[in-house]
């Protein structure tokens, strides 16, 4: 078994217990064998090397990546690791503070598209209150 079929098997059910499995499935129902190389690419070295590294946890990889994101201006991963932190146990508030500390290093209008991701599946996912 080569070293990246090894941290593809590693990522995957990492990637499953982040992304939620029918995402990750989804993606890879999907996948002809142009994007399959993309799949089984970051499978293992986003989800298996990175997380899959036990010196952090998993709740301070997805605040890294939500301030990441922000960063890089990528509105729907963005929105794709929102779910992710809830399932990795942050809360709005932790969400909330992520997002306001990257505001202020990655600037107002970073922020604010930030913001509305989070915003759309925090309300998508019951976890705040929808507009009455």
């Amino acid at each position: 078994m080569s070293e990246d079929s090894a941290l593809f098997d590693k990522g995957l059910p990492i990637r499953r217990e982040v992304l939620g499995a029918e995402y990750v499935d989804g993606s890879m129902a999907k996948a002809d064998d142009f994007m399959m190389a993309f799949q089984r690419a970051t499978t293992a070295w986003a989800w298996g090397w990175a997380w899959g590294d036990p010196t952090l946890e998993r709740k301070t990889r997805s605040m890294l990546n939500l301030a990441m994101l922000t960063a890089l201006g990528k509105t729907p991963e963005i929105k794709l690791h929102v779910k992710g932190a809830l399932n990795n146990g942050l809360t709005v508030d932790e969400i909330k503070a992520v997002l306001l500390h990257a505001t202020a290093y990655c600037g107002i209008p970073a922020g604010l598209d930030a913001f509305k991701a989070a915003h759309e599946v925090l309300v998508a996912e019951g976890a705040l209150p929808g507009k009455k």
